[in-house]
């Protein structure tokens, strides 16, 4: 799970890859979260899934 929002890196070997793609989309979705001041994180089960989360500080008017 350490390497989920790294460019170009991706968790299946490649004798066993049912997708394409350069694995870019968790590592842009994380830059535009912590440029916004936030943070993601996920939880994932084997069989089950991912959960992804991210926080992000929304302005207020006054600010």
């Amino acid at each position: 799970m350490g390497v989920i929002f790294s460019p170009f890196k991706q968790l299946e070997e490649m004798s066993s890859k049912a997708q394409q793609g350069t694995w870019l989309g968790l590592t842009l979705v994380k830059r535009f979260v912590e440029m916004h001041g936030g943070s993601i994180w996920v939880k994932s089960e084997v069989n089950a899934g991912s959960n992804f989360t991210f926080t992000i500080h929304l302005k207020s008017e006054t600010e």
